[in-house]
């Protein structure tokens, strides 16, 4: 019995990092296009025409 909580225990330690990083820790980012003759503005959130930003 007590082979196997070791064994457990050793498991469980083993497998904890790849738990942590299921969940991606780099920051996500999405790419934003605009349509030919407007870029996008930070400002605004949105896309605008080329000139205005």
């Amino acid at each position: 019995m007590t082979k196997l909580k070791t064994l457990l225990a050793a498991a469980a330690l083993i497998a904890a990092p790849s738990f942590a990083l299921a969940d991606c820790p780099y920051d996500h980012q999405v790419t934003m296009s605009c349509a030919d003759g407007t870029s996008w503005d930070s400002e605004s959130q949105s896309c605008v025409p080329t000139g205005m930003s």
